[in-house]
Formats: C-alpha cells, sequence, structure tokens
C-alpha cells in the first residue's frame, strides 16, 4: 500500500529536486520555429517510415471502427465530433513518437519497438494520468456535442446519412449545430492544446511530475501566444486533411505533427 501511495506521488511531483518546483525556462519562438519544428518531423517520419505506418495504423483503423458504431447505433451526429476529438485525444496517441523522436536526437535506434519503450520511462505513470485526463475531455466533448444536437436538431436521430445532411446545412437549426459546436469544440481544443502541448514531451525528457509539467505547457503557451494559435490552427488542419478519406490519412498526418511536436517542445523549452 505505502509502495502505492509513493509511487502515486512520484508521478504527480517527480523527482524529490524536482518537486517543490519547475524550473525549465521558457523560450520565445516565432512563426518559422513551426515550419522549422514541422520540417524536422518530416525527416523523422522519412527516416522511419515504415516503422512508424505500423505504429500509426491503428489511427484510421479506430476512425473507421468509430464511424461504423455510429453509424450502426444510430449515432452519426457524433461522426464529426468523434473525427475532431483525435485533437483531444492526439498528444496521447503521440507519446511513442515522441520517444522516437528523442533516440533519433540522441544518435540510437528509433524502431516502434524502441517507441513502446516509453512505459519503462520513470515518469511513465504521470504519464498515464495525464492520459486519462485528456481521455475525459474527449469523453466530455462527445456529452457536450451529443447535447447540442439535442437542442439543435434533435431529439430524434435522423433517417438516413442523406436526411441528416440536408439537415445540418438546409435548416437555420443545422447551422446553429455547426456554429455552437465548431465554438465549444474550439474551446475544448485550446484548454488541451495549452495543458498537453509540452507536457508529454517533458515528462518523456524530464522526470518531473505531471502538475510541474503542466506548468510549464501553460507557461510556453502564453509566452508565445500567436505561434502556439497557428501551431493549433496546424494540427487542426492536418487532423481534417487527415480525416477526409476514410481516415486514412491519419496514418501518415499523425506521425509527421507528432515528430515535429517532440522538436517545437525542444524549441519551447530550455534544455
Amino acid at each position: 500500500m505505502q509502495t502505492a501511495i509513493e509511487a502515486t506521488g512520484h508521478a504527480v511531483g517527480g523527482a524529490e529536486a524536482a518537486a517543490p518546483a519547475d524550473t525549465a525556462g521558457i523560450r520565445r519562438i516565432e512563426i518559422r520555429d513551426l515550419r522549422d519544428a514541422l520540417s524536422k518531423g518530416l525527416d523523422d517520419f522519412r527516416a522511419s517510415r515504415t516503422d512508424v505506418l505500423f505504429l500509426c495504423l491503428i489511427y484510421p483503423a479506430a476512425g473507421l471502427f468509430l464511424a461504423h458504431l455510429a453509424f450502426g447505433y444510430d449515432l452519426l451526429p457524433l461522426i464529426f465530433p468523434m473525427a475532431s476529438g483525435f485533437a483531444l485525444l492526439g498528444p496521447v496517441a503521440a507519446i511513442g513518437l515522441y520517444e522516437m523522436s528523442r533516440r533519433r536526437e540522441r544518435g540510437l535506434e528509433a524502431t516502434w519497438a524502441d517507441a513502446l519503450g516509453v512505459i519503462r520511462s520513470p515518469a511513465f505513470g504521470a504519464i498515464a494520468v495525464l492520459g486519462l485526463y485528456l481521455l475525459a475531455a474527449f469523453l466530455l466533448w462527445l456529452l457536450v456535442a451529443y447535447g447540442i444536437f439535442q437542442a439543435t436538431l434533435g431529439p430524434e436521430p435522423p433517417a438516413s446519412v442523406g436526411a441528416f445532411v440536408q439537415a445540418v446545412f438546409g435548416t437555420a437549426a443545422g447551422w446553429a449545430m455547426i456554429a455552437i459546436g465548431m465554438g465549444v469544440g474550439f474551446l475544448f481544443a485550446v484548454v488541451v492544446l495549452t495543458v498537453s502541448v509540452v507536457s508529454f514531451p517533458i515528462l518523456l525528457d524530464r522526470d518531473i511530475g505531471l502538475y510541474p509539467a503542466i506548468g510549464t505547457s501553460i507557461r510556453a503557451v502564453l509566452a508565445n501566444p500567436v505561434p502556439m494559435a497557428a501551431w493549433g490552427l496546424i494540427v487542426a488542419a492536418g487532423l481534417v486533411v487527415g480525416t477526409i478519406p476514410l481516415f486514412i490519412g491519419l496514418a501518415v498526418v499523425m506521425p509527421v505533427l507528432g515528430h515535429a511536436t517532440w522538436h517545437l517542445y525542444r524549441r519551447l523549452v530550455a534544455r
């Protein structure tokens, strides 16, 4: 029992020396740093293309499964919220990609098996807890999105795909659902980006604990509002492009964005 409590305390607070305060320095970045991060992310993807594609096939598979689930249980209105929800779960799904970029940066071998080695990280407990937070945010987003549908086009489920599309784009209630959904979804995305964009990479890089990692991520975003807003738009646009062709594009978009996020972290946080 005591061991479990100590392990939980370590996951939240990190190593004893780092627990009192997070001293990671935050750098100011510019838009060109985003281009550099994307370029390096693409290089990482090219260098480990086979391993990364193997690791990332789960993204389109999960997307197709969710779409099938929605069609099968009259949850058609949740297809877009589920697709856009990849932005909320993306940082969790990309944790292995961060590890691959970290290893490649150090001149080490970086395969899909090495990516799974993240479970041996001293900070894995904190990573898992943060992942649960994002999963909770994703589920809450789905509940809110369904509530928006109920308040606008509901409560009856759509009779067919065609009828649903016509109702969404051909009625005032449909456009109200779009406007409200996009506004609320934007707020969810901003919160998740702020909390997680640096948290996951720094937990792999330094055993500083969950809350200091979240604090560092928040400080990094607040210090760079314009570049980080641009980064959020890049991520959102990439995920939209990746989901359009039956989610297949996510097998490429997700790894490139995941690797790029590691390099963005390197730009944001001083070593």
